[in-house]
Parts: C-alpha cells; sequence; structure tokens
C-alpha cells in the first residue's frame, strides 16, 4: 500500500469506515505481529499484544501525525503495550509471593542465630517438662520424637503390642500437654 493510500484510509477511519479499519489491520498485522513474535518468542502473546495494538491505535487515530509512518506509530504502541504487559507480570509474581520478608525466607530458610538460640531453649524447657512423666512415658516420646521410630519399631523394641504403643503415646502427648499448659 502506498503512503498515499494509507493517509486516504487513516481520514476514513477517523470518519469511522469499517472498510477502512479492516484495510488498516490487513495492511500492518503482519508487521506488528511479526514484531511481537520476535519480542516474546510466544505466538500467543504475539497476537493478544497485536490486537491491542490496532485497539489501541484505532481508538487513538486522531493523535496520529502523518509525519511519522503510520507503521512506526504502530509499532511504537505495540512495543509500549508489550512493556506494560511485562511490568504486570512482574507485579503479579512479586504480589503472588506476597511481602519481600517471604521472598528472603525462601532464598535463605538457614535460621539465624536467634532462631537457633530460641530453638535450644525451646528443646531444653520441652525436655524438662518431658522428664516430669513417668519414665514408661518418656521412653515412648523420645522413641518416637526424638528418634523418629515408627510405632512398629517401637513395638518391636519394646517387646508390646503396636496398638499398646499407640495409646502410650497419645497418653503421653495429653500428659505432656498438661504439663505444659500448668506451667
Amino acid at each position: 500500500m502506498t503512503k498515499n493510500a494509507i493517509q486516504k484510509n487513516i481520514e476514513k477511519a477517523k470518519a469511522g469506515s469499517q472498510i477502512a479499519f479492516s484495510s488498516l489491520l490487513d495492511s500492518f498485522w503482519n508487521d506488528v505481529y511479526g514484531f511481537q513474535l520476535k519480542r516474546t518468542e510466544n505466538e500467543n502473546d504475539a497476537e493478544d499484544i497485536t490486537i491491542q495494538t490496532f485497539s489501541k491505535a484505532f481508538d487513538k487515530l486522531d493523535t496520529y501525525q502523518p509525519k511519522f509512518e503510520f507503521k512506526t506509530w504502530l509499532i511504537s504502541i505495540s512495543k509500549n503495550i508489550h512493556i506494560d504487559l511485562i511490568r504486570k507480570r512482574k507485579r503479579n509474581v512479586l504480589h503472588s509471593w506476597g511481602n519481600t520478608d517471604a521472598v528472603k525466607k525462601v532464598l535463605d530458610d538457614a535460621p539465624s542465630a536467634e532462631d537457633k538460640l530460641i530453638q535450644e531453649q525451646n528443646l531444653a524447657s520441652l525436655l524438662q517438662h518431658i522428664k516430669q512423666l513417668k519414665p514408661h512415658y518418656q521412653e515412648v516420646i523420645n522413641l518416637r520424637f526424638f528418634n523418629e521410630l515408627s510405632y512398629a519399631e517401637i513395638a518391636t523394641r519394646l517387646n508390646e503390642p503396636i496398638n499398646n504403643i499407640k495409646v502410650k503415646i497419645l497418653r503421653a502427648k495429653k500428659l505432656l500437654a498438661e504439663v505444659i499448659k500448668n506451667k
């Protein structure tokens, strides 16, 4: 399409001619789509951005200045839409992660010196509470939660039926909760 024909179609489109809009779309679709396909490397994104480009361009057709190439004007609109899309996606990613403290925890989940100290103090306190239980309750808690043995392994080690072990552990946890609650 010649420069003169493009200008005539732009003027007709400004007047509301659907045929002129279609002609401009057909003439420049491949240029804008190809530009976006190279930028996004994604056919769906390139197509979406191209559609948005023409929609925005046709809405703002009154702002087009003939001293610029129409194709250049479209490409610049398209580029800005793509930049906005990238910014929006980055915001959404950061927003979906929540606050930056959560991101830092994911990136560095090693406990700090304070966390280690608190854990040690909590463990020492817990061990003091466990010592207040009867010895057979202390033993099942130790085997289950500190040695991380299964119910079957504890039953084998203590030579008791597995159901007895389950009941003992349940009872030991309840008694331990009462001891902690009373402190």
